[in-house]
């Protein structure tokens, strides 16, 4: 009898059979999107069809870097990735790691993708813009050498000035060989030394415009030092060249109209231009007449002549000031000496009027002098400690007392006190 398996043993040997294929490793597979179902775990599962078979796939989560855009049912994808057998089930699936639109869809996704890794690279902006020249003599053209372009172009150039010098590279701006010829364009002009180049072609689809959408293309762009008028298609398309380019016109014509200056409006600009420096002129000579006559006023205030007029004025001035002032010193010492005198006449007389009333004074103390009263027979009673005895009262039998007299004192005791 026969080996019997499992189902898991199947799934597990149908897994290795997918695993040693390494076709089935990296494949790209083109389809329309079906069954499309965004999870709740971020993981994508959908289904890709054609006329004749479907394929089941799936993008988990940490993939989703690889899809730039929302996907949908019906949408017409190319998608990346490795073909598993998912053994749980015994289903094979894609396993799907990029997913960008197929056809017209994928060259706008190449577009957006090489616009955002340039605009990250800092190749758009404008501190790298270099000015357009207000007057060029020497025009570069990199455009087809037949079409609308280029006659759009010399018509426009020549119509503003006549005069202009035009050096025209005439490069392949359509299919696979445009971006090298584009290229060599662009190197070979910035060499001859023009004053501005135009890059560009008339309008077209998508594909036919691509060469301008390339990355080596804008890199030239970015790199050449000559300023650079990206004028490609119509005012409605856009591509990356518009982007780095030092400035961007809607249509070759455009391009013309900005890069080359009117001949005609020139002598405006001349007479306008020779009024302006004949005002500034007159300005500045009428300034500079100003400040001479300024420094003329200040270097003869500043003479020794003036200077010497300054001092003896002065000189002057401080002598009156000084003689004003001794003036006053003298007439306030005069007026000093009068007070003073006034003051000796009246002191005098104070003092002899105060002595008067002295000897007055003195003939009184003289008559009212206890000492008077003392010699006339009289004495001063009073207690030892010297409080004045004014009564019989103040004494009392046994005290003592003491008796003041004119030539000395009595120390006595009371025998006896009789009130009168």
């Amino acid at each position: 009898m026969r080996n019997v398996y499992s189902v898991s043993q199947i799934n597990a040997y149908i897994r290795r059979m997918f695993t040693e294929d390494y076709l089935l490793h990296s494949v790209l597979v083109r389809g329309e999107v079906s069954n499309c179902k965004y999870h709740a775990s971020g993981h994508i599962y959908f289904t890709l069809k054609d006329a004749s078979g479907t394929l089941s796939c799936v993008m988990f989560a940490g993939r989703r870097r690889g899809l730039s855009f929302h996907m949908q049912n019906g949408d017409q994808v190319i998608a990346a990735g490795s073909v598993d057998v998912y053994a749980k089930t015994g289903s094979y699936q894609l396993y799907a790691s990029q997913i960008i639109r197929d056809g017209v869809g994928a060259l706008a996704e190449r577009f957006e993708q090489l616009k955002k890794k340039l605009l990250e690279q800092g190749m758009f902006d404008a501190s790298y813009k270099q000015p357009i020249p207000s007057y060029v003599r020497r025009l570069g053209v990199v455009t087809a050498a037949t079409g609308a372009a280029v006659r759009d172009i010399i018509q426009i150039a020549k119509r503003r000035n006549p005069y202009i010098e035009i050096i025209l590279y005439p490069a392949i701006v359509q299919g696979d060989a445009a971006p090298d010829s584009i290229i060599r364009g662009i190197q070979t002009l910035d060499r001859t030394g023009v004053d501005v180049i135009i890059i560009g072609r008339g309008g077209g689809s998508l594909e036919d415009l691509w060469a301008f959408n390339e990355e080596r293309v804008a890199e030239a762009v970015f790199d050449c030092a000559t300023p650079i008028i990206s004028a490609v298609g119509h005012e409605t398309d856009t591509v990356i060249t518009d982007f780095v380019a030092d400035l961007r016109a809607p249509t070759p014509s455009a391009a013309a109209e900005l890069a080359v200056f009117d001949l005609y409006r020139y002598d405006g600009d001349l007479d306008r231009f020779r009024r302006r420096l004949d005002d500034t002129m007159s300005a500045k000579i009428l300034s500079q007449r100003n400040d001479l006559l300024r420094l003329a006023r200040e270097i003869r205030h500043l003479s020794p002549d003036a200077r010497i007029r300054d001092q003896r004025q002065t000189l002057d001035r401080l002598w009156e000031r000084l003689d004003l002032l001794m003036t006053r010193r003298i007439d306030t010492a005069r007026r000093r000496a009068d007070r003073r005198e006034q003051l000796d006449t009246l002191m005098g007389k104070e003092i002899t009027g105060a002595r008067h009333r002295m000897e007055l004074l003195a003939g009184s103390l003289a008559h009212l002098s206890p000492l008077a009263r003392l010699s006339g027979g009289y004495g001063f009673v009073s207690t030892p400690d010297g409080r004045a005895v004014c009564s019989v009262t103040d004494i009392h039998p046994s005290d003592t007392f003491r008796v003041r007299l004119r030539d000395g004192l009595i120390d006595a005791t009371a025998d006896k006190v009789t009130p009168k």
